[in-house]
């Protein structure tokens, strides 16, 4: 892994950016501390997905249609006055 301080690596950002769509990550510090990480889409989606799952598109998912049942009596009593 490549490591370069942020102003060369603000001054090489389009190389940074080709260097990971080749899959080579590159470390960026500032004053000698890594502060950045530029990574490849495919491992950084692994800690951030790039579409958050949902309940809804799982259930859209499903190969057959989701059914349920409710029952009909009521949850609780319901005094009329």
């Amino acid at each position: 892994m490549e490591t370069m301080q942020i102003i060369e690596a603000k001054a090489r950002f389009f190389a940074l950016v080709a260097a990971a769509e080749k899959g080579r990550p590159t470390l960026v510090s500032r004053h000698g501390q890594p502060c950045a990480l530029i990574v490849p889409v495919a491992d950084g989606a692994r800690l951030y997905p790039l579409e958050m799952p949902n309940l809804a598109n799982y259930l859209l998912a499903l190969p057959e249609a989701f059914k349920t049942e409710r029952g009909t009596t009521p949850l609780r009593g319901f005094d009329g006055q």
